[in-house]
């Protein structure tokens, strides 16, 4: 389904159930994309990133007619409930659960889940996105701003850094969202220059996570709070306390771009 075919999309509403189907990750595809971010896909084995399935979340939106064109990722809800092999059958279901007018436009809610051939979930996706009013650029309010995870840049450790470049985002994003890779959209909508996607920022995220832990299962809230333009240099950075990390980020001129609570992690 093309994006510019706006005659058959539909504004979300509370309630709105996507049709279930099945998918697969294969290997071939997740390798692209981590190669794409610079990151090693050998981290990962034969197992599916988990920061992959937010783009799959939202895609699988986009197959329900519920576009995805100039979408803000806010607020990310990840939980891994186990490992998954590349290339196993899931069973992809989602519903919207709330829509919200707010001062840009409308913040609507939604949760994507992928279930194994048993019938239990293997992930859970959950998203809080901002659908902006292009006639409302310069405003400020998207709704109630979650409290910050990270304190304190500061005293953080920093584990990575990765300079992006325009070939970087827009070899990551593909076709769904032009706020990605359209300059002219991202300076409507408010931005200097087209912005990395939510789910190219949490493979940073990941990729870290699994380097040092490997992890079978994984619970992390993450919130969007500056963009990362296509040209930025940022560093991932850890709240690690007594050898357990509390918090992980994207951080920029000493400032929180991308920040994650991390609920749990078995190993």
């Amino acid at each position: 389904m093309s994006q510019t075919e706006e005659a058959n999309w539909i504004e979300p509403y509370k309630g709105l159930k996507f049709q279930d189907r099945v998918m697969t990750v294969e290997a071939q595809e997740q390798q692209r994309l981590l190669r794409v971010c610079g990151i090693d896909p050998s981290l990962f084995g034969d197992t599916m990133d988990p920061a992959g399935f937010i783009s799959l979340a939202i895609q699988e939106g986009v197959r329900n007619k519920v576009h995805a064109n100039a979408t803000i990722n806010m607020v990310q809800r990840l939980v891994l409930h186990r490992p998954m092999t590349l290339g196993e059958k899931l069973t992809v279901s989602g519903q919207i659960l709330d829509v919200e007018e707010v001062t840009r436009g409308r913040v609507a809610t939604s949760e994507v889940w992928f279930s194994g051939e048993d019938g239990r979930r293997a992930l859970t996706a959950g998203r809080k996105s901002l659908r902006p009013d292009a006639s409302k650029v310069g405003l400020r309010g998207a709704g109630e701003r979650p409290a910050p995870v990270i304190a304190e840049v500061a005293v953080l450790k920093t584990v990575a850094s990765f300079t992006l470049t325009p070939e970087c985002v827009k070899g990551y994003s593909g076709p769904h969202n032009p706020i990605h890779f359209d300059p002219e959209v991202a300076k409507r909508n408010g931005y200097r220059a087209p912005i990395m996607g939510g789910t190219q920022c949490v493979r940073f995220l990941t990729a870290e996570i699994w380097r040092r832990f490997t992890p079978r299962t994984l619970d992390l809230d993450i919130y969007f709070r500056r963009p990362l333009f296509w040209d930025d240099t940022f560093s991932v950075m850890v709240d690690e306390r007594n050898g357990e990390w509390k918090a992980i980020c994207l951080a920029k001129d000493g400032k929180v771009a991308t920040e994650s609570r991390i609920n749990s992690i078995t190993v």
